[in-house]
């Protein structure tokens, strides 16, 4: 069954909108895992406005599943995860002031820079994901510069697939292909939700982990949190 792994970072923004400990994000990781994720994922950005960079230390001591960093690999943000070591860094190509990651690498325009950057990330056992869109040649340059797994940015699909869905996955059915084919093990993120996702995750059958935060915390509002990990486990559960 593909991973479910929760972006916490939504937890963060609202503590940070007060001020304290309330919601109290160590807490909630821990809930979340109790709650049957497989997975927590953080975005540290540098003016730190919802995760800080003390709180990924802090989150490495508890997480007990898979700890999933992402962020655009400058020197604090390198400097960070190869002190922590997570079980995953998901390079994206963001620069500081953007609000959401909105595109994936062109990788062989940053190919020696990946390349090096994700061999500092093996030198320490850390395993590496690219965050691309669906374009083949993407894909396979993410093989070449070394990397291990690849992340399909979904917001294309998820903007799409109340129009169409058949149409809007399709770019994402040939893109997982190409990532078989080359021997890369596939994420994907950004905008899935209760709607979306099972249709993906069935389309997708090489999909390894999706990662989730925005639609999920906002779920939670509605649903409570146990059961909506609960429902997004459930959409993963309908492969057939």
């Amino acid at each position: 069954m593909t991973r479910l792994s929760v972006n916490v970072n939504k937890i963060a923004t609202l503590r940070n909108a007060r001020g304290g400990n309330n919601p109290d994000l160590i807490q909630v990781t821990k809930d979340i895992e109790h709650f049957g994720a497989e997975g927590i994922t953080v975005h540290p950005r540098p003016d730190e406005r919802h995760i800080r960079y003390a709180d990924v230390y802090d989150l490495k001591k508890v997480v007990t599943t898979e700890f999933n960093i992402e962020g655009y690999p400058s020197p604090e943000f390198m400097k960070l995860v190869l002190n922590v070591q997570p079980t995953q860094v998901t390079l994206v190509p963001d620069p500081p002031g953007v609000l959401t990651s909105n595109a994936g690498w062109q990788v062989r325009e940053h190919f020696d820079f990946l390349s090096e950057i994700i061999g500092q990330l093996h030198e320490r056992g850390i395993r590496s994901s690219i965050f691309v869109d669906t374009d083949a040649d993407n894909i396979r340059a993410a093989k070449e510069v070394g990397s291990d797994r690849v992340e399909l940015y979904t917001e294309p699909y998820a903007a799409n697939y109340h129009i169409d869905r058949e149409a809007a996955v399709a770019p994402f059915v040939r893109a997982a292909k190409v990532a078989e084919e080359v021997g890369l093990e596939l994420n994907a993120g950004h905008d899935l939700d209760l709607h979306n996702l099972a249709f993906l995750d069935k389309c997708l059958p090489n999909l390894a982990e999706v990662s989730i935060g925005h639609a999920l915390i906002c779920d939670a509002l509605y649903l409570g949190l146990e059961e909506t990990v609960r429902r997004y486990l459930d959409c993963l559960k309908q492969r057939k």
